[in-house]
């Protein structure tokens, strides 16, 4: 999969390594220098890395007593000034959704790793993508938005752990890596980047000395008039990253006649539907969001123009899709796959759901779907 960072940039040698163990990596590549978490599978190994590589490292690794305290040791350490995260899994982010309306409300930035497994409820701890609603719309309460990336790989959850920072950061706005359970666990060779950022600095921070006494970090406005104008203030922001921060893969689009479109392991499995299509005939390109939000609204719309279907698919019973067919209008049909429970479609199944979709029934027999795929096959 391709790298979201600078071509060029130095890397080391492949290590061989789970995508949440990947995240705490890159975070640590970052400048990030503390995490509060409680375990949760399937994102167990992201507090058990930190639990390993905080502390060697200079960094803060706690333990809290549960997500609502975790997300709170963000706000506070964020407000110190401090790079940090935290990284759970669906019922732990929904306990953690309170804690991220107020970072945003307090325009304070902190990294949230969300590794998605089935729901709702307790669900099980297979690979789901059904927070899409939640961290993408926001799950809080409040007129907020999250920088929302989607990594596909092990090296993505680390080149897009190192970007959550960076985005965070610079527009002092809760980030989340929103990955599905098989990202997260699936072990690959990661080539981590040789050198290591440089945190910014922040002067807005409190930190108990002179120089920052006058700071102040809050989400209460008690004036009417104050808090719109606050509000304001921040969609202002969000419109700017809306503008500048769309990214996106496409692949194959340029003579297509259906695109397929998913993220995180949904997208390798398309890549490998868009070779069986194309090899049958059937001229089918790729669309994958790296970033949820700002969804990249412009380019679906230029696609949507020149393809003549949109198949969606995704490990839940659809939420992305809504967005796809907000910026598709009426320039196409937009359909969709699903699957839940833990399960991923094979990518012969999506092939079948393709031609079904292009009308193409006399096609449909040419792959024989596999109802259940295994862990290598969907990450090949």
């Amino acid at each position: 999969m391709s790298s979201p960072l600078p071509k060029g940039a130095r890397r080391a040698e492949p290590r061989l390594m789970k995508g949440n163990e990947a995240a705490i990596h890159g975070a640590l590549l970052a400048g990030c220098r503390s995490f509060y978490g409680y375990p949760i599978t399937p994102a167990s190994e992201l507090a058990e890395t930190a639990a390993r590589l905080f502390p060697p490292c200079g960094g803060t690794f706690l333990q809290a007593e549960s997500e609502v305290a975790a997300i709170n040791m963000l706000y506070g350490a964020s407000s110190a000034g401090e790079r940090t995260m935290t990284g759970s899994s669906s019922p732990g982010i929904s306990l953690m959704m309170e804690g991220v309306s107020y970072a945003a409300g307090s325009e304070l930035p902190i990294v949230v790793v969300d590794i998605m497994r089935g729901g709702p409820g307790l669900g099980n701890i297979g690979p789901e993508q059904g927070d899409y609603f939640q961290v993408v719309k926001g799950g809080g309460h409040g007129c907020y938005r999250n920088i929302v990336l989607a990594p596909a790989s092990a090296q993505e959850m680390a080149d897009l752990t190192v970007l959550a920072f960076e985005l965070s950061d610079k527009y002092r706005n809760p980030a989340f890596v929103l990955a599905d359970g098989f990202v997260g666990q699936t072990m690959e060779p990661v080539k981590l980047p040789l050198a290591p950022t440089a945190p910014p600095a922040r002067p807005w921070a409190v930190r108990g000395d002179a120089a920052t006494r006058h700071n102040l970090i809050t989400s209460i406005f008690l004036s009417h008039d104050a808090l719109e104008q606050h509000e304001r203030g921040l969609q202002v922001k969000y419109e700017t990253i809306r503008q500048s921060e769309v990214r996106y893969v496409e692949e194959a689009v340029a003579d297509a006649e259906i695109l397929l479109v998913g993220y995180g392991i949904v997208a390798r499995v398309l890549r490998r539907a868009l070779v069986l299509l194309r090899g049958a005939g059937i001229r089918a390109g790729l669309l994958r969001p790296l970033t949820l939000w700002p969804f990249p609204e412009a380019v679906m719309r230029r696609l949507a123009h020149r393809v003549a279907k949109i198949l969606v698919v995704e490990l839940s019973a659809g939420q992305m899709v809504e967005d796809v067919r907000l910026a598709a209008g009426e320039r196409c049909p937009v359909a969709f796959y699903g699957r839940m429970g833990g399960n991923v479609p094979s990518a012969e199944e999506i092939a079948a759901e393709a031609v079904r979709v292009m009308e193409g029934r006399r096609w449909a027999a040419a792959f024989k779907p596999a109802r259940e795929v295994s862990h290598a096959q969907a990450a090949s």
